[in-house]
């Protein structure tokens, strides 16, 4: 890999994004280079729980301006725009728990690749924003559908439109970020994080995730019919007759992921 480190902790895939010379600025090899790790973590049945990060001083810049810059037209902004879009798409629909550890700015489409995690948690010295309305340019990697999801429109449209980054208490605040700690204790919380998410029932969290993912989009009415679907194939896993047999026998379960 040419600008993303990878490695594995146990049950817990991490990538570090690694263009230090570019402040981790997302070009066509990060995107690619990331479908293919994702697309292997998705693949492995014994990661369980993913981690990405920027290191220990930067998340990323967002995307890199040289390329933005050699965009032709309408076309080749429309592709630029939705290659960056599936992939985050892909991280979001994953069937494992992804962790983002934000440390220093997050911006633009660094900041849309952690929107599209399930959890972010952020240093006291970061900061967050959208900031393409500054270059004539909207964020097109996901970040005027997902932040809004996440935020509220009120909040999302002041970030939006005056392209304004948030500290990290404020984006707690607001719900961007769900915790906040000290810069030396960020990725020892994510990897906490992700241990314990990764000793859950594999099948039961990754159902979870899509329920929530899914329902979303759905009415109430719907979104609640295939919860219950969901329910109910989770009585088919041996995991099931395990968490209820432990908790019967009061001690510890051991899942088995299946």
């Amino acid at each position: 890999m040419e600008t993303i480190l990878v490695e594995r902790r146990g049950p817990v895939g991490i990538i570090t994004l690694n263009r230090p010379n570019k402040m981790n600025a997302l070009n066509k090899t990060v995107v690619d280079e990331l479908t293919k790790v994702i697309t292997e973590f998705q693949q492995d049945k014994e990661v369980r729980a993913v981690i990405i990060t920027g290191g220990e001083s930067v998340f990323g810049a967002g995307a890199d301006i040289d390329e933005i810059a050699a965009l032709a037209g309408v076309f080749d902004g429309y592709n630029f725009s939705r290659k960056s879009q599936d992939l985050f798409s892909m991280i979001e629909n994953l069937s494992k728990p992804v962790i983002a550890a934000i440390t220093g700015v997050a911006l633009g489409g660094c900041l849309e690749l952690a929107l599209a995690c399930d959890i972010r948690i952020a240093s006291d010295n970061a900061r967050m924003g959208l900031p393409e309305i500054n270059l004539g340019l909207l964020p097109g990697a996901g970040g005027t559908q997902r932040l809004p999801r996440l935020v509220g429109p009120g909040q999302a449209k002041w970030m939006l439109f005056s392209g304004r980054t948030v500290k990290a208490l404020e984006a707690l605040q607001i719900g961007l970020v769900q915790q906040v700690v000290p810069p030396e204790e960020l990725f020892n919380t994510a990897l906490k994080m992700a241990e314990e998410l990764a000793g859950k029932p594999a099948l039961a969290l990754a159902t979870i995730k899509d329920l929530v993912n899914t329902g979303f989009e759905l009415d109430l009415s719907r979104a609640l019919q295939y919860e219950s679907r969901g329910f109910g194939l989770l009585f088919d896993t041996e995991d099931r007759l395990e968490g209820i047999q432990a908790f019967t026998e009061k001690r510890r379960p051991d899942f088995k992921h299946r």
